[in-house]
């Protein structure tokens, strides 16, 4: 898959983990979107490294969509846990 593929499946991705996840993100939509292309990126490489799942040239493999919503939820907790309560510490 090009790099344009990856980032089409990380917006989706990331609309998806935070359809998953509502709520008040500390960074608002640009920052969930870019969790979210990160997150398709690290759920593909986990996918690949440790579950044998090698990543496939097929944007439709239900495999990688997975994968990429999983790190996708990963990456926006880890980014709630450490940023979130960041507004009310004032």
């Amino acid at each position: 898959m090009s790099i344009v593929s990856w980032i089409i499946l990380g917006l989706i991705a990331g609309a998806l983990a935070k359809f998953l996840l509502p709520g008040r993100d500390p960074g608002g939509l640009i920052v969930t979107t870019l969790i979210g292309v990160a997150g398709a990126f690290v759920g593909g490489w986990l996918s690949a490294e440790y579950l044998d799942r090698p990543v496939v040239q097929d944007f439709y493999d239900p495999a990688m969509w997975v994968a990429a919503v999983g790190g996708s939820l990963v990456l926006l907790i880890a980014y709630r846990l450490l940023f979130g309560h960041s507004r009310e510490r004032r």
